[in-house]
């Protein structure tokens, strides 16, 4: 693994839990991407729609990659995707890598201000 990679990951994650309490962990951030991109706020979710949130934070951080591509949102507001590219099969390793820089790159080089307000 590249050192810029992992310096960039650090980074991120410094800045995410200095925001959110320290301990996150991946699915912490997928949960918080997924919050972000339904646009409704944080509130008290159902199991279901967490899991609803985390594949929708997948899906949004692989759309640049060319996996997945955004199709609009629902009447309720949700996000909806289309695979474009099937993911390749990968060991959980590699899973996490393909997510991480997926991660990076949709917090680009200012992660403090992307998610909700600082009040958060």
């Amino acid at each position: 693994m590249d050192v810029e990679f992992e310096t960039r990951w650090r980074e991120l994650l410094s800045v995410l839990e200095g925001r959110f309490g320290g301990g996150m962990d991946l699915q912490d951030i997928l949960y918080l991407v997924g919050v972000q991109e339904l646009g409704q706020g944080f509130r008290n979710f159902r199991k279901d729609e967490k899991m609803d949130l985390m594949h929708v934070a997948v899906c949004t951080v692989l759309v640049p990659q060319g996996f997945y591509a955004f199709m609009g949102r629902d009447e309720e507001g949700w996000p909806h995707f289309e695979e474009r590219i099937p993911l390749p099969h990968l060991e959980p390793r590699e899973q996490d890598v393909l997510i991480r820089r997926g991660l990076i790159d949709y917090f680009g080089d200012d992660p403090s201000g992307v998610i909700g307000p600082q009040s958060a």
